[in-house]
């Protein structure tokens, strides 16, 4: 053990990073759509949880959602690790503003099981590279389960750009089932670019489409997307970010705010 670690040891100092070390710092999957590259690292785990709302208004009717999505991360290696993911515990609230009526349902969202694969670091031009693979089991209240068992395959690339500004790209493809039981195919696309204003702070932009599908099939859906997130601690982020419905299939209105820790 080299002697100035000994001597922070001993002191009760903070141990400083060696030169050439990578910093021991939390990268969340969150507050935008886009996933990190990144895994957490080998016997780690990673906590992202939140609390959300969706608003919606259409045909006389008015919808608000609350949500609370926790994203679980447990590091297999250096390059792989296991996820669960959901949304959470859910309450739907609908007005019937024609009818002056009002009905409330409460419940828990469906849970995904998935693996994250760090493929490649950046390397000139090429991205930080990593694929994400999950099954969605259709395993929440009857209220908010899915008709059936589904599942996602995405590829995340991210880009360090000049200026502290990042490019992160995601394509994906997701199986599913409609509300008539139906299966289809679906695509995902998202793409958004972020600034670093400080070592601890990121604000970013971004346009997401989580389904790209047929009409039949509940139509696609599109976001624009603004947000922030902080490092109270290099192990801790605080986050949140607003999001505005680009289609008729979409929420008009979406908001997020989150914290995530990192053991």
């Amino acid at each position: 053990m080299p002697i100035k670690t000994i001597v922070a040891l001993l002191l009760g100092l903070p141990l400083l990073a060696q030169a050439g070390e990578e910093k021991d710092q939390i990268a969340t999957d969150r507050p935008d759509f886009v996933e990190s590259s990144n895994v957490v690292g080998a016997g780690r785990f990673q906590i992202e949880t939140s609390v959300a709302l969706d608003r919606n208004q259409a045909n006389g009717i008015k919808e608000r959602s609350y949500s609370t999505p926790t994203l679980l991360r447990f590091g297999i290696s250096d390059t792989v690790e296991a996820r669960i993911e959901t949304d959470g515990r859910m309450r739907v609230v609908t007005d019937d503003l024609g009818a002056g009526t009002r009905t409330t349902e409460n419940g828990y969202a469906d849970v995904s099981l998935g693996v994250k694969w760090h493929v490649a670091d950046a390397q000139g031009a090429r991205p930080s590279m990593g694929v994400l693979a999950h099954v969605d089991l259709d395993s929440g209240s009857s209220a908010f389960r899915a008709k059936g068992k589904g599942g996602s395959l995405r590829l995340a690339a991210e880009w360090d750009l000049p200026d502290d500004f990042g490019l992160g790209v995601m394509p994906g493809i997701a199986w599913q089932h409609d509300d008539n039981g139906e299966r289809y195919t679906s695509g995902i696309f998202g793409i958004v670019l972020g600034k670093e204003l400080s070592e601890r702070s990121r604000v970013f932009v971004e346009y997401s489409a989580p389904q790209i599908a047929r009409g039949r099939h509940g139509g696609s859906q599109t976001t624009f997307d603004v947000g922030i997130s902080y490092l109270l601690t290099d192990l801790m982020q605080i986050d949140t970010a607003l999001s505005r419905g680009l289609n008729k299939n979409t929420p008009d209105w979406s908001w997020t705010a989150g914290l995530s820790i990192k053991f």
